[in-house]
């Protein structure tokens, strides 16, 4: 599913024209995504959390060299899955 066929799904559902329903759904993942620039979780009920988790530095290998580098620490936004969303798999 592309986002062109999420936003006529959320328009079917909710009745309203794609335009709306484009709005809607990019005002859901702003604020998810605002949510996780600030490091907060986002739980929505019977879907899942989106939380941010953070990678400490680590050493890896150049895989063409095999020198050994440093990676460096980064934060990476997860999701998991509510046990109603499990539940419909």
């Amino acid at each position: 599913m592309n986002i062109g066929e999420f936003v006529k799904g959320v328009a079917a559902a909710t009745g309203t024209g794609d335009a709306e329903a484009k709005k809607f759904v990019a005002a859901v993942f702003d604020q998810v995504a605002s949510a996780a620039a600030k490091g907060d979780e986002v739980s929505i009920p019977g879907f899942g959390k989106f939380a941010v988790k953070s990678r400490p530095e680590r050493q890896g290998r150049n895989p063409s060299t095999g020198e050994a580098i440093t990676i460096a620490a980064s934060k990476n936004v997860s999701f998991t899955a509510a046990k109603g969303l499990k539940e419909k798999l």
